[in-house]
């Protein structure tokens, strides 16, 4: 299995914190945002090679990054050549740009670089071998105005996904998806076809609507904290939990 690290965007929400640090390089005391989620895909034995998709503005940033991290995992970084929102590839654009530049044909674990979490990821590497599908996550979340901010999933009850929208004025659960995707290998040629047929290359998320018309997906369920930074303030939350 091989692991996809989406960096590439500008984070123009956490100006003036991002404009010439890439989000996943802030500091949560003294480790990087990325150097915490890199600890937990160290956990996962399937994990093969690690590659970090960026934009061309910080890309020699990650460079410089990855040349001094000291774990086990292999880390490649990827500049997609973009330089600002408006020519930006999108996450799922970004997706099929290191699948066609690395010749990637294994299973993909693809996460974003941004989102900050407690547990292991471990419980949800089981259960994608158990079912043999393709798996999501799916985190509850009890307040509306959240929800409407997030992807949100409808399952069954055997966590089978029967629905998928992005940031719904009426949510159908209250299960939202942060960004952690296990793609078999059958699956990572539909990437392609998904965005070839013209459909949305932003968000992760909107890949998902689609796939479960052509695969069975299932969701991986968690209560424990997990904190995407995209404001100031979600930052500083970050910042007063993950301390060393």
């Amino acid at each position: 299995m091989d692991c996809i690290l989406l960096a590439a965007g500008y984070a123009t929400r956490l100006y003036p914190l991002t404009e010439h640090t890439p989000k996943a390089l802030l500091k949560l005391g003294s480790k990087t945002i990325l150097d915490r989620v890199m600890d937990k895909l160290e956990e996962i034995e399937q994990l093969n090679n690690v590659y970090v998709v960026t934009n061309h503005r910080f890309a020699a940033l990650f460079t410089d990054w990855a040349k001094a991290y000291g774990g086990k995992k292999p880390v490649k970084v990827l500049d997609d050549g973009t330089t600002n929102n408006d020519n930006r590839l999108g996450a799922i654009g970004d997706m099929q740009y290191v699948i066609d530049r690395e010749h990637l044909e294994d299973e993909l674990f693809i996460l974003a670089s941004d989102n900050i979490f407690h547990f292991s990821l471990l419980g949800m590497v089981d259960m994608y071998y158990e079912k043999g599908c393709d798996l999501i996550s799916a985190h509850y979340v009890a307040e509306k105005t959240t929800l409407q901010k997030l992807g949100v999933v409808e399952l069954d009850a055997h966590n089978k996904v029967l629905g998928f929208e992005e940031k719904p004025q009426e949510p159908k659960s209250h299960y939202g998806v942060p960004p952690f995707y296990f793609y078999r290998k059958s699956t990572v040629p539909l990437i392609k076809k998904y965005l070839e047929e013209g459909n949305n290359p932003d968000a992760p998320g909107h890949f998902i609507p689609w796939l479960i018309t052509q695969t069975d997906v299932y969701a991986y369920t968690f209560d424990e904290l997990i904190i995407d930074i995209g404001t100031p303030e979600s930052y500083y939350e970050a910042q007063e939990l993950f301390q060393d």
